[in-house]
């Protein structure tokens, strides 16, 4: 009998596609909700990039605190600037600073985490001393003090996020790592001729990615809240970036004759940290075998699950 090349089966069952994932993601309530928040932001955007209904920096003081209405959809603030033109410009601005931070702390919490759980012990504790000192600092306590020191920009939010979300994703893998490395597909991983980085890639971040997207999801909603909340303070965006957080604090002064006006960007900032979080969620419960095995009836049975061992559950 000629045996199953279906490594991820047992007993000749149906292989799962590599992308099943993707249905149970959008199964899911959360999924579906952040997708469809996080996709209209972006959508938002891009377009932004190319158009919007007016001059964001445009002020016109005979048209202003306008109510919403046409051609105004959502408005005008006190200088007769358009919001919805500046909700759209800021969109951008949010979107950036999630990004740019997301990818600085995938690499610094991704290196830090195989430096802490791959490596020699004296160094592993030294990463491990090196990482409990940088998180009992709050991200946006340093973003507040490089901030002071090197003025206000959105490339201090950046970097000060990522450095800060990195420490944290680190904590957090590494001890997953830790354990995975024991399990017993990645010992014979290491028999057959792997490498170390080739079993870190093929065997170890798979099976931490579950913990890693959630940590990532909450890093670039996070930094979303650090700027809008840095840039309110004025330690964020110059005046010269459209933020959500600047036009907040330009129209809170205003609250108690123009409530309305302040409740666009405060949406704004609340549904797109929002979706963030529901989607790191979903992912998370989608791409993790061992708590999408009850929603999947196409799910092959839990002994045949690749990977099963260093799971988290």
């Amino acid at each position: 009998m000629t045996p199953s090349t279906s490594s991820g089966t047992a007993g000749g069952g149906r292989r799962p596609s590599r992308w099943a994932w993707l249905g149970r993601l959008w199964r899911l309530s959360t999924g579906r909700f952040g997708l469809l928040i996080v996709a209209i932001i972006l959508l938002t955007a891009l377009v932004a990039q190319f158009w919007t209904p007016f001059d964001p920096q445009k002020t016109d003081i005979s048209q202003r605190w306008l109510p919403p209405g046409w051609p105004h959809v959502l408005g005008t603030d006190g200088t007769g600037r358009d919001i919805l033109s500046l909700l759209m410009a800021g969109a951008g601005t949010a979107v950036w600073v999630a990004v740019g931070a997301g990818l600085i702390a995938t690499v610094i919490g991704i290196a830090l985490a195989a430096l802490g759980a791959l490596t020699a012990r004296w160094v592993r504790e030294s990463v491990a001393v090196f990482v409990d000192i940088l998180i009992a600092f709050p991200v946006l306590l340093i973003a507040m003090m490089i901030s002071a020191i090197w003025g206000g920009s959105l490339w201090v939010v950046v970097w000060s996020v990522g450095i800060g979300f990195g420490v944290n994703i680190a904590r957090v893998t590494r001890p997953e790592l830790r354990r995975v490395l024991h399990s017993d597909f990645v010992l014979a991983g290491r028999a057959s001729g792997l490498t170390l980085w080739q079993n870190l890639v093929r065997h170890l971040m798979p099976n931490v990615a579950p913990v890693f997207i959630v940590q990532l999801s909450w890093g670039m909603a996070v930094a979303v809240l650090a700027e809008a909340g840095l840039s309110y303070l004025g330690f964020g965006a110059p005046v010269t970036e459209p933020s959500w957080g600047l036009l907040l604090a330009e129209l809170q002064q205003y609250i108690t004759v123009y409530p309305l006006s302040v409740l666009w960007p405060g949406l704004a900032i609340t549904l797109t940290v929002l979706g963030l979080n529901l989607l790191g969620d979903a992912l998370r419960e989608a791409t993790d075998p061992t708590l999408s095995r009850g929603r999947d009836p196409l799910a092959p049975p839990r002994a045949a699950i690749r990977h099963v061992p260093g799971v988290v559950g």
